[in-house]
């Protein structure tokens, strides 16, 4: 059955193909517009049948650009983007995209400044720190949040091992979950007594959701992550753990080499340590906070003034994406995950193995060969709202900034509201999904309601029950025992 669009462009096809027959026995070797137009009226396509509910073709935008270049890490949650492409969802915006992978994330953040990225899969902190200048000062925009969840905190066997001994209660070979940070604490601290410096842990990058959920799991048990202070850029003052910063891909050697002793990181680097038997991950960042934002389409501030339209059509063809990750059949089961496993293991994205990306891709999750788990919400990219860019994600990103010290000096409650709105930017996601919903490529239920303020529900979804209002900035704050305070 052919949509309306498809049905036009098959019919002149048909004429095209009729009009040599329909014009024998004219007499002149000129032919006229009024022979063509007779030939034409003799072509029968009244069998062909038009189906008027098919989606609308793609509303083509007015292209500012449209020979794109994204970068990207080696990392299943790039997953939107490479399916966009894969899936011609960028091709059915009259774009052209590149998608190329970079070393490590500073680069990365450092090619979209410089302009050699058009935008780029970025970790959700970054647009944030380079718009207030952690580190690189640059202002940096998201109208699209690729994921929910995705990480995983994985320790050595040996660091595994002492849990055990330290709390009886993980031998079990399927031990009670969410395993939180206090039986490593004996661990880091007669490391700590013994070695005379911090126990070594690795996490991706300053400003990323790992360095956050890492030192967030050690705080909640006790356990000092180290502070950043204007004289201390690495963040290790006070620290009992120290935190390095370690590219994904090579997270899984520096385990084995014993040069950290656990990391935290996005798969396929979790499952990899397992798949290798090198080390066993004690937890996920849905156990210590559910359904928190992970990585953004980001792009250039001056790029996002200066290319509007085409920054709508990328929008479209993410959204697309997302939903398509996220489709389930009747039972439940995501239906398109293996697939997606499968385009993700080519060497030109993640590079890994199909049967390593597909355990948490396609809802499961192996802590141990004896503790596998189904978390069919291991990934998340489009359900629960996930691909929006609410504003109480970019604050919660920011008091842990402040709480961390990146922040070095206390600001209002307003100042974070503000920069959330200059960074965020749900405007553009709004009218690339009205343009969906047009099409019929989207439900308008999938979106959140027009009056929506961009501030989630209040929850106390984390791994110490702290509640967190995005609206109340310097409570949450002020609500832990390790980290910044503020005056009321």
């Amino acid at each position: 059955m052919f949509s309306v669009f498809e049905n036009r462009r098959f019919s002149a096809w048909l004429i095209l193909l009729a009009l040599p027959l329909a014009l024998v026995g004219c007499s002149s070797g000129d032919i006229t517009l009024e022979d063509l137009e007779a030939a034409a009226a003799k072509v029968d396509i009244s069998g062909i049948e038009i189906d008027e509910t098919a989606d609308a073709p793609a509303a083509m935008l007015d292209l500012e650009k449209s020979d794109l270049k994204f970068g990207f890490i080696k990392l299943t949650d790039c997953a939107p983007l490479v399916i966009a492409k894969e899936m011609g969802y960028f091709e059915d915006e009259g774009l052209n995209v590149t998608l190329e992978s970079q070393s490590n994330w500073k680069i990365l953040l450092d090619n979209v400044i410089n302009g050699q990225l058009d935008g780029a899969h970025m970790l959700a902190g970054q647009p944030i720190g380079a718009t207030i200048g952690i580190g690189t000062k640059s202002p940096i925009v998201t109208a699209y949040s690729l994921d929910y969840n995705g990480n995983g905190i994985t320790v050595s066997n040996a660091v595994w091992e002492q849990m055990q001994e330290n709390d009886p209660a993980l031998k079990s070979p399927t031990p009670p979950h969410p395993i939180p940070a206090d039986s490593l604490k004996p661990i880091v601290q007669a490391y700590l007594a013994d070695q005379g410096k911090p126990f070594p842990m690795g996490m991706v990058f300053p400003v990323s959701t790992h360095n956050y959920e890492i030192r967030y799991w050690l705080a909640a048990a006790g356990i000092h992550p180290g502070m950043y202070t204007e004289s201390d850029l690495n963040g290790f003052q006070d620290a009992e753990v120290q935190l390095s910063t370690v590219p994904p891909p090579q997270m899984p050697q520096n385990l084995e080499a014993d040069i950290v002793k656990g990391y935290c990181v996005g798969e396929p680097w979790n499952q990899k340590a397992v798949i290798t038997g090198i080390g066993v991950p004690v937890t996920t960042n849905y156990d210590i906070w559910k359904n928190n934002p992970e990585k953004v389409f980001g792009v250039t501030e001056q790029w996002a003034e200066e290319n509007p339209s085409t920054h709508i059509a990328i929008v479209k063809a993410l959204i697309r994406a997302g939903k398509w990750l996220d489709a389930t059949d009747e039972s439940g089961k995501l239906v398109n995950r293996q697939q997606a496993a499968k385009i993700l293991s080519s060497k030109d994205y993640v590079g890994a193995e199909e049967d390593v990306i597909d355990n948490s891709m396609t809802g499961t999750f192996v802590f141990q060969k004896t503790d596998v788990r189904e978390m069919p919400d291991f990934n998340v990219f489009f359900k629960h709202y996930a691909s929006y860019p609410h504003y109480s994600d970019c604050i919660w990103f920011l008091t842990q900034m402040r709480r961390w010290g990146q922040i070095t000096e206390p600001k209002p409650a307003e100042w974070y509201a503000e920069i959330a709105k200059q960074v965020y930017r749900p405007e553009v996601y709004r009218q690339a999904a009205e343009l969906l919903i047009s099409e019929g490529k989207m439900d308008a239920s999938e979106m959140p309601a027009p009056d929506y303020d961009g501030y989630r529900e209040v929850t106390s979804e984390f791994i110490d029950g702290k509640t967190y209002d995005g609206h109340d900035p310097i409570g949450y704050i002020n609500s832990f025992e390790i980290g910044n305070k503020e005056e009321l």
